[in-house]
């Protein structure tokens, strides 16, 4: 199958690039720079220049394919606090993916859990931005489009992640001294190997039912005071709570994503459906193999 991925040089993208190579499929990656378009070439795909943002580009290269992964986001806008400018940006994405596509019968692989998904995690996700567009890839099937969801977990973690939360964590670790957490650090956060989200990718481009949710997470849900003790360890660190009042002068930005409770993500569904295995460690494990402390 010849797949054409959007942000193929991310870090879930290069993975998912990697994974369809090595299962062989011809795979083509959409690249933003000359920079990304050497990273592209170098994972064994065939670059492709072009902007997501660039709906006739975007066209041309759906045209060439039987199917897509789109994976690429506004991740600046995200940063700098403007979620819903970058939602927006990423329904008119769909849009023109599901126009191209429309009619076809291809593959189309997008990021997120639709508002009809499992009750237990329902009203967090209708209170993400972000459901509107999974709700609008899923729509996709009426126009004979097979597409499917893959909920990613918040934590994806590898050699691979540069700007995730673990990276986050140990950052601010080491500027303030400490390895905090918020209150008791008992909430939850939902975690995935890197190269374990890129299998389930590859099989759901290959195989998955036109409207499925696919669930990525390895790990329902890993205590945010047990990352924090992991980091400290690895740091020579101090552990500490820190109080609920004081987090946003401790974490910074990144106060809001410290005290998220997140409901658990099962993966039974999934493994059922796509014989789907994981095989790669657990967050923890990650953390104590040491490369988050040698190269961050």
């Amino acid at each position: 199958m010849r797949v054409l991925v959007t942000g193929a040089s991310g870090h879930i993208g290069s993975a998912v690039v990697r994974e369809l190579v090595r299962s062989g499929h011809d795979v083509v990656g959409l690249a933003r720079s000359e920079r990304s378009a050497a990273t592209v070439q170098a994972l064994g795909a065939a670059p492709r220049l072009g902007d997501v943002d660039d709906p006739d580009a975007l066209r041309d290269a759906v045209a060439t394919v039987d199917g897509v992964i789109h994976l690429a986001f506004n991740n600046q806008a995200l940063q700098a606090g403007n979620m819903q400018g970058a939602v927006t940006a990423d329904q008119a994405v769909v849009t023109t993916l599901g126009d191209a596509l429309a009619g076809t019968g291809k593959a189309l692989v997008g990021v997120g859990m639709g508002s009809a998904g499992p009750e237990s995690v329902r009203e967090a996700v209708s209170a993400n931005p972000r459901s509107a567009v999974a709700d609008e890839v899923l729509g996709l099937v009426e126009r004979d489009i097979r597409s499917v969801l893959v909920a990613i977990p918040p934590v994806v973690h590898s050699d691979l992640d540069r700007t995730g939360f673990v990276p986050t964590l140990i950052r601010i670790a080491r500027a303030t001294g400490v390895s905090g957490y918020v209150g008791d650090g008992a909430n939850r956060w939902p975690a995935a190997h890197t190269l374990d989200v890129a299998s389930l990718y590859a099989l759901a481009v290959d195989k998955a039912p036109a409207g499925a949710q696919l669930v990525a997470a390895t790990e329902e849900g890993i205590v945010v005071r047990d990352i924090a003790q992991a980091i400290g360890r690895h740091l020579g660190l101090p552990v500490a709570s820190i109080p609920a009042d004081e987090a946003v002068s401790h974490f910074g930005p990144f106060a809001s994503i410290m005290t998220l409770g997140l409901p658990p993500m099962s993966n039974a569904s999934t493994r059922e459906l796509l014989a789907w295995e994981p095989a790669h460690p657990g967050l923890l494990a990650d953390l104590d193999e040491g490369h988050y402390f040698a190269s961050h």
